[in-house]
């Protein structure tokens, strides 16, 4: 539960953590997506992107670099609609230039990690998504330190159905039970090739390893999420997928992982 005094935590109902026991899975794509079906489901929605090295989620919403302003509550987060309904936290607003690396060490990252969690003013949301850098670094244990003060209801954990990605969210699902974090369920990415012209499905990689990862461990599978050019392209380009392609099959995978979420979370 959260404390009486939550700070900028306080009108936020939900935190859930992304997670990826590597790089390349999709993890930032499955969050951009998530907060999108949430959305258009009618929550209001935080991302606070603290994969440092890597923030692209400012790209995938289309909300380029604008200015971050501050106010009594600290800084204010960038809305990606008109109806403030989707706020967006990421480093990327805060490089000088977009081709900046982040070449810190620990002490720094974790400085910055300790301001984003509380210095954010977020307002009233349902949900706040916190999309992680890959792995189980000492990232991730200064963004739960620092949610702990306030609440962290728990983690999805992305992956692709190849072996070499599931024995890697294996130590993730590991890291979540060492450090008491209940894992919502397990989301597995790249799960099969939408063809754009037939829309048949084929397995380039191979299928199910996500499941099977949840059925040994005893967690939750969310659901898998295909390979779907129409989806790439729309985060290219930073455009809705949810909205613009509701018949499609992969729209139907991301909303009914997002229903699924909704229930976990039993946000009404």
């Amino acid at each position: 539960m959260a404390q009486k005094d939550g700070g900028n935590l306080a009108q936020v109902r939900r935190v859930v953590l992304v997670l990826s026991g590597k790089g390349g899975v999709g993890k930032s794509t499955i969050t951009t997506e998530l907060a999108l079906a949430l959305r258009h489901a009618g929550k209001k929605v935080g991302i606070l992107d603290v994969d440092l090295c890597g923030p692209s989620i400012p790209r995938m919403l289309s909300v380029g670099r604008p200015e971050v302003h501050q106010c009594d509550s600290g800084w204010v987060p960038v809305y990606t609609d008109a109806d403030q309904s989707l706020a967006l936290m990421s480093i990327g607003f805060l490089l000088e230039d977009p081709d900046d690396a982040v070449v810190w060490r620990g002490p720094k990252k974790n400085a910055m990690i300790g301001q984003f969690v509380s210095d954010v003013a977020w307002g009233e949301l349902d949900v706040l998504l916190v999309d992680t850098p890959p792995g189980t670094s000492d990232e991730h244990l200064s963004v739960l330190e620092n949610l702990r003060k306030h609440r962290v209801d728990g983690a999805i954990l992305v992956t692709t159905p190849q072996a070499v990605s599931t024995g890697d969210v294996r130590r993730e699902i590991t890291f979540c039970k060492k450090t008491g974090v209940r894992i919502i369920g397990i989301v597995e990415n790249m799960s099969g090739f939408v063809c754009p012209h037939c829309s048949e499905c084929s397995n380039i990689f191979s299928k199910g390893g996500g499941e099977e990862l949840a059925k040994l461990t005893g967690s939750t599978f969310l659901g898998s999420v295909p390979l779907d050019p129409a989806l790439t392209t729309c985060i290219e380009e930073g455009k809705d997928f949810i909205q613009a392609f509701p018949e499609s099959a992969t729209f139907r995978a991301i909303n009914s992982i997002c229903r699924s979420l909704l229930s976990s979370l039993e946000v009404s």
